[in-house]
C-alpha cells in the first residue's frame, strides 16, 4: 500500500514554526523553552511573519526556510553550537537545530544564514 500525505498537513507543520518571534544562539541544545530564553541564550533576533517562506522540499514534501539576520547583538560570551526558534509570548520551545560552533563575545554581534527546515514526503 502506498503512502502519501497532503501538503496542506505539512504546511501546516511548518505554519507551527513560521509562528517563532524569535531565532536565538543557545550555548548548548536548550532541554526547554525557559532554557534557550534564559541560561543558554547568547544571542537572540526578532523574526516577523515575513521571515519564513514554505516551499517544495529540495527533494521531496516541503519545507520552510528560515531567512538570514545579521548584526544580532550578543547578550553574554559562550560558545554558539545551536539555533532555537522561540514563540515568546506562547513561552513555546518550537524548533532546535546544531549550528558550527561559533565562540560569541557579549557586546558583539552575530549574524545567522539562511537555513531551511524539510519534511519529507513519507517513503
Amino acid at each position: 500500500m502506498a503512502k502519501s500525505v497532503h501538503t496542506d498537513v505539512l504546511d501546516a507543520a511548518l505554519a507551527v514554526v513560521g509562528a517563532s518571534t524569535s531565532m536565538v544562539a543557545c550555548t548548548g541544545e536548550p532541554a526547554n523553552f525557559a532554557a534557550a530564553n534564559g541560561a543558554l541564550k547568547l544571542a537572540a533576533a526578532t523574526m516577523v511573519a515575513g521571515d519564513f517562506t514554505l516551499a517544495d522540499g529540495d527533494t521531496s514534501g516541503r519545507k520552510l526556510t528560515v531567512a538570514a539576520k545579521s548584526g544580532v547583538n550578543v547578550v553574554a560570551d559562550g560558545t554558539a553550537t545551536h539555533v532555537a526558534l522561540l514563540d515568546v509570548a506562547g513561552s513555546r520551545l518550537l524548533y532546535v537545530t546544531t549550528c558550527a560552533a561559533q565562540p560569541l563575545a557579549s557586546g558583539g554581534t552575530v549574524s545567522f544564514a539562511a537555513w531551511d527546515i524539510e519534511i519529507a514526503d513519507p517513503a
